[in-house]
Parts: C-alpha cells; structure tokens; sequence
C-alpha cells in the first residue's frame, strides 16, 4: 500500500474526464440538433457539409431568380391581354369605317377611338418592370442552376414594324380604313405569336423551378444524413454517458478515500 501515488485515484480521474467530455459532447448535439458541433466531430463530414450547404443557398437563390423571371412574364402577358383587346376594338372600328353610310364625320369619331387606342399601344411598350424593359424585344439570360447557368427568355418587341403599323394608321377615309385593317391584322397576328412566346417562356422557367426545387429536397436530405443528430440513438448515449460520470465520480471519491487505510495500520 502507498501514499504518494494513488493509481486507483489517478485512473478513476482520467475514466471520469473521458465520461465528461463525451457527456458535454453529447449534451452539445442534443442541443443544438447537429452531430457535427465541431469540425473534429467528422473532419470530413463536416467538409462535405459546409460545401452541400453552400450548394443548397446557392440553388434557393437560383430558384428565386426563376420565380422573379416567372413574375416577369406574367407582367408581360397582363399588359399583353389589354393590347389584345385594344387590336381587336381597332380592326372592329376598322370596318366600321368602311361603312358607305357613314360620313366623314362618322369616321372623325371612330378615328379618334382609334388613335387613342394606337396611343395606349405604344405607351404600352414603354413599360418596365423593376426598371427592367418588359418590351424592348431583348433576350433575358435567367440563371437555371447553382453553378450559374443561364436560359434565354426570348424578348417582346412592342415597338416592332408590326405594332407600330397598326397604331400609325388612320381610318378617317374609308382607303385609310382597308389600309388600318391590314395592318390591324398582321399586330393581331404578331400578338399571338408573341403570346404563345411568353407561355412558352413560362413553362420552360416553371420546369426549371420545379427541376431546382427536386434538387434542393435531396440536397438537404443528404446533407441532413451527415449533420443532423439522431435524437433517439443521442438520448441512450446521454444517458450511458451521464451513468459513467456519475458512477466515475463516486468510484473516484472512493479511491481517493482508499489511501486512509495506511493511517489505520500506522496507529
């Protein structure tokens, strides 16, 4: 038996360190929800994380830039609806210029209609959306991906020959009126061509969305594999690892103790 040096002691101390740390190390993850509390947790886990979780903002920031374009064409299409209209009240007025039992004077009227609707026209082509052209004709590049990756969004052209023809018109005569529907009709052909574009346009960007959104979900599932704790398996291990604490403490108390028994054999 000695006194100088209490192995018991010494070793009890080392099991009662390793038993705190992991129970700290435990107590962490169950209260911050991530097995990943530091780097030396899993060196190359945590790695791998910090990377997916770049990717995972990245690809948010992507679909978000998709949704603004998305809103973007919807804008165009809204005004694109009242141009609609407005072309079809002009080759409407058209013809009732055309009409033999109206006057000159009948057809100052429907002329006026008429100007004020190839106003509307081309103020509409001014428009912009977040000081953004909606209908200057030019191609969008719309980032599709984490990497920056682009789409071209095909542009609308509201001040193109075919639109400006039709607002330039002037159906106070009945020549000027035929002339007005000619070109009347090739706006209403080129609206429905440029329509049909801002669909399409919409339902490539909805599929890139959705494409986007898929990849997010198993992003964050694996990333989720590798950083989130398990609850369930992370309280059995607290509880084993808060038994040892208690248990070395008490063995601990008790080798530290054992030494008193040399004063028993000295007296």
């Amino acid at each position: 038996m000695v006194i100088n040096t209490n192995v018991s002691a010494l070793t009890s101390a080392r099991n009662l360190g390793e038993s705190s740390a992991l129970l700290n190390r435990s107590l962490a993850r169950l209260s911050s929800g991530s097995k990943l509390v530091s780097p030396a947790d899993d060196a190359a886990g945590f790695a791998v994380a910090t990377r997916f979780d770049a990717q995972i903002n990245r690809t948010q920031a992507a679909n978000d830039n998709i949704g603004n374009a998305i809103s973007f064409n919807q804008t165009q299409d809204g005004f694109l609806k009242k141009v609609a209209k407005s072309l079809d009240r002009m080759s409407e007025l058209s013809i009732l210029a055309q009409d033999v039992t109206k006057s000159d004077a009948d057809r100052a009227l429907y002329n006026q209609e008429f100007q004020n609707l190839g106003t509307f026209i081309d103020n509409t082509a001014t428009k912009d959306f977040n000081g953004v052209s909606l209908f200057s004709g030019s191609d969008l590049a719309v980032t599709t991906d984490s990497d920056g990756n682009t789409t071209a969004v095909t542009g609308i052209d509201l001040g193109s020959a075919s639109y400006t023809g039709a607002t330039g018109s002037d159906i106070s005569t009945t020549t000027g009126a035929a002339s007005a529907l000619t070109e009347v009709k090739t706006a209403i052909s080129q609206l429905a061509a440029d329509r049909a574009t801002v669909g399409a346009n919409q339902a490539s960007l909805g599929m890139y969305s959705e494409q986007l959104g898929v990849l997010k979900d198993n992003l964050s599932a694996a990333n989720s594999r590798i950083k989130d704790v398990n609850v369930a398996e992370e309280s059995t291990q607290y509880a084993r690892y808060n038994i040892l604490v208690q248990a070395g403490t008490a063995m601990l108390s008790q080798a530290n103790s054992s030494p008193q028994a040399a004063l028993r054999l000295i007296g």
